[in-house]
């Protein structure tokens, strides 16, 4: 009996070796097979997510497409004018602008907001013909999100500030009310720099170098009535004040923009009748000024011969129009070059820092008004605007005013020094040859006005649009649609599931004797990390 007993160990030794391997890979085999399912559910739910994901920006860029509006109202010096735009986003969510007959409309009303001065409660009430104009071209479902947006020029910027604001908030009365989306921050006065980019933006948005190499650019000199803008991508050093970095896209642009107030047509005119009182001014441009002055003869150089002046304003007795092309234009350029002592820098215009021009320009607003009347074509030279504006000017005024019947008296009057003065402006203190062919003249490329309000447009509609595709998850989750729900129940579920996997057990196999049984069995011990 002892031997017997004493061999049995040696036979469960037997039966150790024989079980242990089996039962060791069935239990690997069972664990193996557990965290399998556990990683294909992981899998599924992060499928899941991501569809869902999808499911609801697709759902999302669904509902943004179609028709969108947006409005911007011009306060120039002249008039305000109010753009009604329509445009669509493409299937990547980025806007498709229409500036052409369907997608664009614009009416003005006179004057413009800077003639409230006076009484500055009055000017919201001049936007209310706009705004129904407004609303005639923004379906009625679409008032509440089409954003509107008053942009003030050069006329407010020559105000005090207190006015400026008075007459701010008089429209802003008016244009809480509208119906439209607005903000108070969004009725503002812009700075020249803002105004000469937005005029840069929508050129070479309509040229189609918006967004591209920065150098196949073209720069915009735009002649206001009250100031001036000269825009363009230089490659020189620019002095901070003078220098903007626009991106667009993924391409930055360096651009020099300024804008030269007081230097707009309107208001260079009204400096110009003014000098003709001073000495100093006259004798830079006049032979005999002052001999002229001591026997009470104003000559004014840039009104054709034969107007009458009586009764225009208080000086008019003493001023005789003497039509002439050259000496108006050395008057212009006598306007153009003040201040010029106090500028440090080696190129200026007046006071002001101005760098070589590089590249092609478009010379908009009265530089085109004035080419057109001559019947220049969009690329004339300098040097025929010049034979057409001394012909005016030295043509007596009875004989104009036959020949240009159809116009206003005192629109036709302003073209002998227009002409004079952009000769001044471009060739003479821009440094533009008279055979340049660089520089055209327009209003318009294709379809699309060349309006510095387009451009504006376009900057705020891509800026929200870049913002609102970057704040997605805010978006998203601000939305309160079934999808959404969904969405953010399998997200909590996915990081549950990932939080418990990374706390998971980690099981370890170990073979005891079980005495009970009468042999060895494989057992899971579990350890936590």
């Amino acid at each position: 009996m002892r031997r017997s007993n004493a061999k049995r160990p040696e036979k469960m030794e037997q039966l150790k070796l024989q079980m242990r391997p089996n039962a060791t890979a069935r239990a690997q085999k069972n664990a193996t097979r557990s965290n399998l399912v556990v990683l294909i559910l992981l899998a599924a739910m992060i499928a899941a997510f991501f569809f869902l994901l999808v499911l609801v920006c697709n759902s999302r860029n669904s509902m943004r497409r179609g028709k969108k509006y947006g409005i911007v109202i011009d306060g120039g010096s002249t008039g305000t004018r109010i753009h009604v735009f329509g445009f669509e986003l493409d299937g990547g969510g980025r806007p498709v602008f229409d500036f052409g007959k369907n997608g664009l409309g614009a009416m003005r009303v006179s004057p413009g907001l800077s003639s409230y001065a006076e009484d500055p409660n009055r000017a919201g009430g001049s936007l209310v013909e706009l705004l129904e104009f407004g609303k005639s071209r923004v379906p009625k479902e679409h008032w509440g999100d089409t954003e509107i947006r008053v942009m003030a020029t050069a006329g407010l910027r020559r105000l005090e500030l207190r006015v400026q604001e008075a007459i701010l908030e008089s429209c802003r009365r008016v244009l809480r009310v509208s119906g439209f989306q607005f903000r108070d921050s969004w009725a503002s006065v812009i700075t020249g720099s803002d105004e000469g980019i937005y005029a840069w933006v929508v050129a070479n948005h309509a040229l189609g170098s918006l967004g591209g190499d920065p150098r196949e650019t073209t720069g915009i000199i735009e002649l206001g009535g009250a100031s001036a803008q000269v825009t363009f991508v230089s490659s020189e050093p620019v002095p901070p004040e003078f220098s903007h970095t626009l991106r667009f896209g993924n391409v930055s642009y360096n651009l020099y923009s300024h804008s030269l107030l007081d230097f707009g047509q309107n208001v260079a005119l009204e400096s110009l009748r003014k000098s003709l009182f001073s000495t100093d001014l006259m004798g830079s441009y006049l032979p005999n000024a002052a001999e002229s002055l001591q026997k009470g003869i104003l000559i004014d150089p840039c009104t054709p011969k034969g107007y009458s002046l009586d009764g225009k304003n208080e000086y008019s007795s003493a001023i005789h129009a003497q039509g002439n092309f050259s000496e108006c234009r050395a008057a212009a350029l006598t306007l153009l070059q003040k201040g010029k002592e106090r500028c440090s820098y080696q190129h200026c215009l007046g006071s002001t820092f101005m760098p070589k021009l590089q590249g092609k320009f478009l010379a908009t607003e009265n530089f085109f008004y004035t080419s057109k009347f001559f019947g220049l074509g969009s690329w004339a030279f300098l040097s025929d605007l010049t034979v057409a504006g001394q012909h005016f000017c030295e043509e007596d005024w009875s004989k104009l005013k036959r020949k240009y019947y159809s116009f206003n008296e005192e629109d036709l009057l302003h073209y002998c020094f227009s002409s004079a003065y952009i000769v001044a402006f471009l060739h003479d203190s821009l440094g533009i040859a008279l055979d340049d062919e660089r520089i055209g003249y327009a209003n318009q490329v294709g379809d699309i006005p060349l309006d510095w309000a387009l451009g504006a447009f376009i900057l705020q509609s891509t800026t929200n649009l870049e913002a609102e595709h970057s704040d997605w998850i805010t978006t998203v989750v601000s939305d309160e649609s079934p999808t959404l729900l969904s969405l953010v129940v399998i997200l909590i579920i996915l990081m549950f599931t990932v939080w418990s996997i990374s706390k998971c057990k980690k099981a370890q196999l170990k073979t005891i004797y079980d005495l009970e049984k009468g042999r060895y069995i494989v057992t899971r011990i579990n350890r936590y990390s």
